[in-house]
């Protein structure tokens, strides 16, 4: 029998108390487009399940297959619940519990010191182990703004293609997510929605039954590949020569929406004359791919102009880790001004919604406690060089200390030799804040409880839809952890930082985020809140750009001396160039983890099974490799041993690395990462990671099948 249940009402800072079973409305809190809606059910004070939202849209009540789980994260027996302090050497993990008043003085001291020398030497290091305005960069930000720490440029994901939007639409701005499901074309660019996107996949699938055409452009031939009627398998890195092709395509057959091009864009005559250098017999050849699969789909394109028919492409994150890019993105951001598309709302792109939330940063961050201060600036992507650096004029103090939160870096940083070199330096002072003994913190001085998402509160925006969510505490902390918001601000008091603006209560930066942007009694009382967007954005032009209009050229770029105008930039480790390493490699992530979350969960992992390498068999019997077969993959940067696996899912000349595995859980303790550069790209300062060339070795066969 089914118990009754009840969702809870406000006051906003209550919890359910009584014995009766309640559904506590929150958001999940991961690196992931779709931020979901959650209902977590309590009983007795026990968060007993995690399920979606029927009532918001978007989530639909269905969840993925990770934060469906999420109970078993929260209450995991591995789940670090007190305060510990370093006993063994660096990297070891060897740990005794400690008091919080023992932990936080210890900290506030050796900070302290550090800052009297000089406070750049300190570096916050944080990214998006949870996506909300609030338990991200609120407290945390007005600490290291107040101490004067070095400002960290958070690169790691998104910023190549978020600056290569910004420079042609002028944001991270695009189409509604759920008017994919009237669009007639669907491309979708390197990108697996079905495992990092699953409810855009719906609005898709819908479109898909109701005739809707769909391409996949992704070097590997994923599950979402799978399911569409084409996959396009280009090399890494060719995503900009690709798009040229089809702007080539569409001008040779005049599928151009001239009126909208000559009231709409800007540079349009520079654009076409660099595309018409792009025939598709060029591209073909750059992208190693059938010239017929770039004149179909151009056609396909150019006929839904012609047709009066909405075409659409859901763009993501994976095509801009290469060198080139920004410059790819920017290419695609292009096209739908070519053919019209903006003008249904139905059609268009979408990388990235986050740009159109009205985020009060100066109110979280309170960037005025820094008084004048200009620390220089970390760039994420490449703290394993910037923590081996000594003191100099041109970088700054050698890095003293660092505070971890939201991210583990010695798991997902490039190249992470070196940042395993970094964080091993016994005279560097680490602090990590967490919810488990990662990688990361296995390198850390102390370690600092961080309660889960269904512990504290926070309020989200999105990147794949545009409605702000609210989560509210649905259990009490377990054991002493404590929200991020709450360890920096007896931080704060531990350093004797008296500012008014650390009283601030989490529920105070709750209501700060938006101001008065979003209704927040709305966002208390059903758990979201639409933003006021017009259906069709750009139907009419009025992009957020200096012009007004699509820019096409980017006087912006031009004035920095970068070439105005999208282009095919090559990999800094171009695909055939090296004998010596002849593969291109790249590290989708796995399914059923997050970046690095979820790995430690263990019926997740036991779905995932195990680090894979996946081979086309032809690269694979080339070498003797067999699936199951033990590999070596290395580079000049370094060396991983995994398991390999002959699948169709690589193409010939690339091999997937499928990541993010917790260095400690592979063959040899180290993952993927131990190959990627600390490369970066050519706009937005992000890292290269699929672009990277490797060799692969045999190093032991694969068992032989047991007979019956």
């Amino acid at each position: 029998m089914s118990l009754p249940t009840r969702i809870v009402p406000a006051p906003a800072s209550a919890l359910p108390s009584d014995l009766s079973p309640a559904q506590v409305r929150g958001a999940c809190p991961h690196d992931c487009p779709d931020t979901c809606s959650l209902l977590t059910t309590v009983e007795n004070g026990v968060a007993i399940k995690v399920q979606g939202n029927p009532e918001h849209p978007h989530t639909g009540g269905v969840l993925c297959n990770k934060v469906s789980r999420y109970t078993e994260r929260t209450y995991h027996p591995e789940r670090l619940l007190q305060p510990l302090k370093r006993v063994g050497p660096k990297g070891s993990g060897q740990f005794e519990p400690v008091s919080w008043e023992a932990a936080l003085s210890d900290i506030a001291s050796r900070l302290t010191a550090i800052a009297a020398r000089d406070p750049e030497a300190i570096v916050p290091y944080s990214y998006a182990g949870t996506m909300g305005q609030v338990q991200g960069e609120s407290m945390a930000a007005r600490f290291f703004n107040r101490l004067g720490a070095s400002l960290l440029d958070r690169t790691i994901c998104a910023t190549a293609g978020g600056e290569g939007f910004t420079q042609t639409l002028g944001g991270k701005v695009g189409m509604k997510v759920e008017f994919f499901a009237e669009s007639r074309l669907i491309i979708i660019w390197g990108s697996n929605p079905i495992g990092s996107n699953l409810h855009f996949w719906r609005y898709a699938q819908q479109a898909k039954r109701d005739g809707a055409r769909m391409v996949c452009i992704d070097p590997r031939k994923s599950e979402t590949a799978e399911k569409c009627h084409e996959h396009i398998a280009l090399l890494p890195g060719t995503d900009a020569a690709l798009a040229l092709a089809l702007m080539h395509e569409l001008i040779s057959h005049d599928w151009l929406d001239h009126d909208y091009l000559a009231r709409h864009t800007l540079g349009w005559p520079a654009l076409k004359e660099r595309a018409l250098q792009w025939p598709p017999e060029r591209a073909a050849a750059v992208c190693r791919v059938p010239v017929e699969q770039i004149k179909a789909l151009a056609r396909d394109y150019g006929q839904c102009f012609v047709n009066r028919q909405p075409a659409a492409i859901r763009l993501n994150y994976g095509m801009q880790r290469v060198r080139g890019g920004g410059n790819a993105a920017r290419a695609v951001a292009c096209l739908p001004a070519l053919i019209g598309a903006w003008r249904h709302r139905a059609g268009g792109v979408l990388l990235s919604s986050s740009g159109q939330f009205p985020v009060d940063k100066a109110a979280l961050q309170r960037p005025e406690l820094l008084a004048g201060r200009r620390p220089r600036t970390i760039n994420m992507s490449t703290i394993g060089d910037d923590l081996l650096r000594e003191s100099s004029p041109q970088f700054g103090p050698k890095i003293e200390a660092l505070i971890v939160y939201n991210s583990n870096p010695v798991a997902v940083a490039p190249e992470s030799g070196k940042v395993v070199q970094g964080f091993a330096r016994e005279d560097l002072f680490t602090v990590v804040l967490e919810h488990f003994q990662t990688d990361t913190a296995d390198h850390a001085d102390y370690l600092l409880p961080a309660t889960t998402q269904l512990e504290h509160w926070d309020v989200h925006s999105a990147y794949g839809h545009t409605d702000a969510l609210l989560n509210r505490p649905a259990i009490a902390p377990l054991g002493q952890a404590k929200p991020n918001t709450q360890i920096f601000r007896e931080l704060a008091v531990h350093m004797g930082f008296t500012d008014s603006c650390f009283s601030d209560t989490d529920e105070t930066l709750c209501r700060a985020v938006y101001g008065d942007k979003v209704d927040f009694q709305e966002l208390l009382d059903q758990g979201f809140a639409t933003l006021k967007l017009p259906d069709a954005p750009f139907a009419e032009g009025n992009f957020p750009t200096p012009s007004g209009r699509c820019e096409f050229f980017s006087a912006r770029l031009a004035a920095q001396g970068l070439d105005g105008l999208p282009d095919h930039v090559p990999n800094h480790e171009t695909p055939g160039s090296s004998a010596e390493f002849p593969l291109a490699m790249i590290s989708p992530p796995a399914r059923n983890f997050l970046n690095s979350s979820f790995v430690n969960v263990k019926s997740l992992r036991d779905i995932e099974g195990e680090p894979l390498l996946e081979m086309h068999e032809q690269d694979a019997a080339a070498r003797g490799i067999h699936s199951g077969s033990i590999v070596k993959v290395f580079n000049q940067r370094g060396e991983y041993r995994v398991k390999a696996e002959v699948s169709r899912r690589a193409r010939p000349g690339v091999v997937n690395g499928m990541g993010i595995w917790w260095r400690k859980l592979g063959l040899d303790g180290t993952n993927v990462n131990q190959l990627t550069s600390q490369h970066l790209t050519d706009l937005g300062r992000g890292p290269v990671f699929y672009d990277c060339l490797v060799e692969v070795q045999l190093l032991a066969a694969a068992p032989e099948p047991q007979a019956m």
